[in-house]
């Protein structure tokens, strides 16, 4: 690779930078003594010739690392605060409630799944149903090992969120993984708002 020269106007801009900078004078910058590293402390057992006990300098505490780990979906759906009737939740979550209407998401992908979510959900909101069920499936594991994680069930994940959010979100009441006789944890129970 070959440099090019610089124009005579580069030139003058540089010698302008170099004419204000002042050469700096290592000696008075840099202190090799605050960059020493520190003494080792010279530590001598002592013994208590009244106890004949001998201490040294305490260890070290090992610490376990501290990771703050995002709480899975289920977890994050249980510690959501209840929004409907505390006996109505209760009844759905024990799978006692019939869903009055569902839909399968299994082997869509994002785009088509949203769309169809949103359709479903408007359409049961408008005519009046309470209790739908949205079967996402538990999803495949598709991690080949690489250097970015891939999610284990995306559409699973994926469902809640498009939930609360606009258009969605003024007609969803509550969310909660389903009961095991509905699907458990690749269905969702979705409480809609009355219609007004």
């Amino acid at each position: 690779m070959t440099r090019r020269k610089l124009g005579p106007d580069e030139i003058a801009l540089w010698q302008k930078v170099a004419d204000r900078t002042e050469r700096l004078n290592l000696q008075e910058t840099f202190d090799p003594a605050a960059y020493a590293p520190a003494p080792k402390p010279k530590s001598k057992p002592t013994v208590d010739l009244g106890k004949l006990v001998t201490t040294y300098p305490p260890k070290p505490v090992a610490r376990k690392p501290g990771y703050d780990l995002k709480p899975t979906l289920p977890d994050q759906l249980q510690k959501s605060p209840v929004q409907m009737d505390q006996k109505t939740f209760g009844k759905m979550t024990r799978g006692k409630l019939k869903p009055e209407g569902r839909i399968d998401l299994h082997g869509m992908t994002l785009d088509r799944a949203h769309a169809a979510l949103i359709k479903f959900v408007l359409r049961a909101h408008g005519s009046g149903k309470r209790l739908v069920l949205v079967i996402t499936g538990k999803g495949k594991n598709r991690d080949e090992g690489g250097p970015i994680p891939v999610r284990f069930g995306v559409l699973r994940h994926q469902v809640p969120q498009w939930l609360s959010s606009p258009p969605l979100a003024s007609s969803v009441l509550q969310v909660s993984e389903a009961h095991v006789s509905h699907g458990g944890g690749g269905a969702y129970y979705v409480y809609l708002r009355r219609k007004r």
